[in-house]
């Protein structure tokens, strides 16, 4: 079982793909730290020698913040907008869209479900 930056990845799958498993690597990621390898990227991930995932291993740590440490840089940038009070900060200090989207209609995963005012009761 291949185990990379805390995560185990699926045995069945292409190393490609089972790359992506891991917060912080996508397809294009996943894909050149295969070439920097050089491991077949069709090779199945219960195929992996310890040379493989060891070198993998290194790549990925040495050269791509992943998991825990992406979680903290990504937390640690948006708490630094709401301290300095911009209007980015501002929008997700409310819970609100920040990307310019409506908001008069839409936005309820940002906003939740509807809160009634008022009471409408039926009879």
């Amino acid at each position: 079982m291949a185990r990379i930056a805390g995560v185990d990845l699926p045995r069945e799958k292409r190393v490609e793909i089972g790359l992506r498993y891991i917060y912080g690597i996508g397809p294009h990621s996943a894909d050149q730290i295969l070439i920097k390898t050089q491991i077949d990227p069709n090779t199945r991930v219960n195929k992996l020698t310890e040379d493989d995932v060891a070198k993998l291993r290194a790549v990925i740590e040495n050269e791509y913040d992943v998991e825990g440490t992406l979680r903290g840089m990504i937390s640690m940038n948006i708490k630094r907008l709401m301290d300095i009070g911009s209007y980015r900060g501002l929008r997700h200090r409310r819970g609100l869209p920040l990307r310019g989207q409506r908001t008069k209609t839409n936005a309820r995963t940002r906003k939740g479900p509807k809160k009634s005012i008022g009471g409408l009761n039926k009879k």
